[in-house]
């Protein structure tokens, strides 16, 4: 029976992708481990593996289609013995998404008579999706059936015609009712939409503008920034650190340092000040996580990194492990293959709280929103000379950096924040205590 290929999910958090290209055509053999097509996530461009062995038989997604949904039907694989006759009742029942690969537009004379009913949509059973083809369905929705109710007999359990026309007709159970919180969900979406396109463009319709198409990863920065600035509680802590200690021991460790070739930043510091603190006030190693709090051992740190269009957020696990030079090397290297668009799912995923590092770009302030399911995210300005006053009283020039802690108050509270920053702080302004 030929099997359906789903659009996969390559990260955590993919909802939909480009089908950026095709590395097979129809009728090319496939063995399980050929690479198959590379997808775009909002993050990187992805190769697609095949897990079944077969024919392609029918591609149904177009290279550079975008908007592709996760799980959607992408292509037809072919069993040994099986032709391409086999799959009409398949791609015919394929869903507005699942355009072919053609081109051209169906003529506008065709008769709507003959244009192919489209299948219902896959059925769920305790959230997970029931895999039928869709003639399988058709017949199922015809004849009143419950999928979830049939045991289905082609490849990998997939519910096929047979299976259907030899059913007892068992009345599918009626949907329940709408969920009450509808209407302030689809509130919320009208919220965070803003002014329409339409209304935006009228606007500034006597005035000159070039329209720039959003990527994937614009978009996903716009929904999920949007969603974390309505829906998490932030508030904000704010310290100036002293960086004269810490710039002449930099200066030091990088002299000591310089036969290895390894040369130490000050945002190398900070990951480790950050690594420290989160085991230091271990209440503030944690994330929300919907119905509860999830209390992390370790303190995985994620760190922005800005590239063209957007930006990633590497994270550094067990940092409070890991030496400084050991921390340097591994921040170059993620920080080159996320501008390179080369990072694995998993080098960008997870964490609980987060570095924003603008100093380098002379900004001496700003906040920062919490990137979900984060806790946290300290924004980091540019060190500058300003007057303070010593220990004793005397008014001296010191190098200051001024430091803006986000959080998330359902799971820190005011004072847990601020013992948080005050241990970064204290770790900065006394490096060497970072090496014992």
């Amino acid at each position: 029976m030929p099997t359906e290929i789903l659009m996969p999910a390559l990260s955590p958090t993919m909802e939909e992708g480009t089908l950026a290209k095709w590395h097979v055509k129809e009728g090319d053999k496939v063995s399980s481990g050929d690479i198959m097509a590379e997808i775009e996530t909002d993050k990187a461009t992805m190769e697609f593996e095949a897990v079944d062995e077969g024919v392609m038989g029918k591609i149904l997604i177009a290279e550079g289609t975008e908007g592709v949904k996760v799980n959607d039907v992408i292509a037809i694989l072919l069993e040994d013995g099986e032709s391409a006759d086999d799959i009409g009742d398949v791609s015919s029942g394929s869903s507005a998404a699942e355009a072919p690969s053609s081109p051209e537009p169906a003529p506008s004379a065709a008769p709507a008579a003959e244009k192919p009913a489209a299948a219902p949509a896959a059925p769920k059973k305790d959230g997970e999706r029931i895999f039928a083809t869709p003639l399988a369905r058709r017949i199922a929705a015809d004849k009143g059936l419950d999928l979830t109710q049939i045991s289905g007999s082609g490849p990998h359990g997939r519910i096929v015609k047979a299976d259907v026309e030899n059913a007892t007709a068992t009345p599918k159970a009626a949907a329940p009712a709408a969920k009450s919180d509808a209407p302030a969900a689809a509130a919320g979406a009208a919220m965070a939409a803003g002014p329409s396109t339409d209304a935006v463009l009228k606007t500034y319709a006597d005035r000159p503008f070039e329209e720039v198409k959003l990527d994937g990863m614009r978009k996903t920065i716009a929904a999920r920034l949007t969603e974390a600035k309505q829906s998490v509680p932030h508030f904000y802590l704010r310290r100036d650190i002293q960086l004269d200690v810490l710039m002449k021991f930099r200066a030091q460790l990088n002299k000591q340092l310089e036969p290895r070739g390894v040369k130490l930043s000050v945002n190398d510091f900070i990951i480790k000040a950050c690594a420290l603190a989160l085991q230091q006030v271990p209440d503030a190693n944690a994330v929300w996580a919907g119905d509860r709090t999830l209390k992390f051992e370790k303190s995985d740190v994620a760190v922005a990194v800005a590239i063209e269009g957007g930006l990633f957020t590497p994270v550094l696990k067990d940092a409070e492990m890991k030496s400084l030079s050991a921390l340097s090397a591994e921040m170059k290297d993620l920080a080159a293959r996320a501008r390179d668009r080369k990072l694995a799912p998993h080098e960008y995923a997870g964490g609980s709280f987060a570095i924003s590092n603008l100093g380098m770009f002379g900004i001496d302030n700003f906040d920062a929103i919490i990137n979900p399911p984060h806790s946290a995210i300290l924004a980091v300005g540019a060190g500058v000379k300003k007057p303070i006053v010593s220990d004793d009283g005397e008014l001296t020039v010191g190098t200051v950096m001024s430091t803006t802690l986000s959080v998330d108050h359902r799971v820190i509270d005011g004072a847990l924040g601020a013992n948080l920053l005050n241990a970064i702080k204290d770790n900065l302004e006394n490096p060497m205590t970072m090496l014992a």
